[in-house]
């Protein structure tokens, strides 16, 4: 075994370890309140405050990295072009603006707050596709610091354990019928297994189509993470020819060498699994081992949250996080009333 593989055992083995333990701890929940990604995230930012080692580094680097795409990659097994057509006639005119107001409002929000773009843009991303999983996809083709990722996750997080709460609440005080609850919460709830939760506690059928709506706004992964590849960059772009001020700095940007291979591979098994080559069995397979590496993931990525440093950014990305989320669950709603969804 090379030397290098065996610099990549220490960490990643803790980081999967922590991940069967997160999934354990999920599983002995009456309801899946808290997803195992968070629970491993937390776990991990906890090992990491109180042991610190260099021998976990590289395989640390390799699980959040590496792992990770390859995570996002299998996610496309589980997905269908068929699906997206069906639940997308009435879906997407409610995510088209609640994706405006995510990104639109949180720029804003960002700004007024001075929080750095990508960090603010992590926020906007988990609260208007799918919470850990969109901002586990978008941090690598922008770079963001490991402490970023876990602030935006435990943002938009938090959110979503009241929404779980309240939504049945408010759904059944709105009198909403199943289809209007089930579009509502795939829409503005953050997390697929917040999603979930909040589907199923309001009855069966709205808990079905609130997950069909949530897989389909997964799909926006793609375009998303295309345009922040252009804009991360642009912006690195334009550092370079600030500081160095030369032709070479400002020569025009590859595509290339920006696009996130991975998102390729994403939807080339979405659109195969459109064909009904993959066998049902194997796409819900591709969708667990995809959870559970992403969950590995996550756990790794914890593992190199530095705790004190998260507290250095102050309370500024949480009510990031909370302002944005309010504004999409009334988005989501006055959309779906001027449909005559309501």
């Amino acid at each position: 075994m090379s030397k290098k593989i065996l610099d990549l055992l220490p960490g990643l083995a803790l980081a999967v370890v922590i991940a069967i333990v997160a999934r354990f701890l999920e599983n002995l929940l009456p309801i899946h309140l808290i997803g195992a990604s968070v629970i491993a995230l937390f776990i991990g930012m906890l090992i990491n405050h109180y042991y610190k080692s260099d021998k976990l580094k590289p395989g640390l680097k390799f699980t959040s990295k590496k792992i990770l795409k390859f995570a996002i990659v299998l996610l496309g097994a589980s997905l269908s072009i068929k699906t997206v057509l069906t639940i997308g006639k009435l879906s997407l005119t409610v995510m088209i603006f609640t994706l405006l107001t995510c990104f639109g409002g949180g720029y804003i929000i960002g700004k007024l707050l001075k929080l750095n773009w990508k960090l603010s843009n992590l926020i906007s991303a988990g609260t208007g596709i799918c919470g850990g999983s969109a901002i586990a996809a978008i941090a690598p083709v922008i770079e963001a610091d490991d402490n970023d990722i876990a602030y935006a996750i435990s943002a938009t997080f938090l959110f979503d354990m009241a929404m779980i709460l309240l939504f049945p609440v408010m759904g059944r005080a709105m009198g909403l019928s199943d289809m209007a609850y089930g579009l509502w919460a795939g829409t503005a709830v953050n997390d697929t297994s917040s999603v979930v939760a909040a589907g199923f506690a309001f009855s069966e059928a709205a808990g079905d189509f609130a997950t069909m709506v949530k897989l389909t706004r997964t799909l926006s992964i793609v375009p998303v993470v295309l345009i922040f590849s252009v804009v991360s960059a642009k912006i690195k772009q334009s550092e370079a020819g600030e500081k160095q001020n030369s032709v070479y700095s400002r020569k025009k940007v590859k595509i290339s060498s920006i696009f996130p291979w991975f998102i390729l591979g994403f939807v080339a098994l979405t659109m195969v699994n459109s064909t009904g080559v993959i066998p049902s069995e194997f796409g819900l397979l591709a969708k667990d081992i995809s959870k559970f590496l992403m969950v590995a993931a996550l756990a790794a990525i914890g593992l190199n949250t530095d705790i004190t440093e998260m507290k250095k950014s102050g309370i500024a990305p949480m009510v990031h996080g909370f302002i944005i989320s309010a504004l999409v669950v009334i988005v989501a709603l006055v959309v779906e009333y001027f449909m005559g969804i309501i």
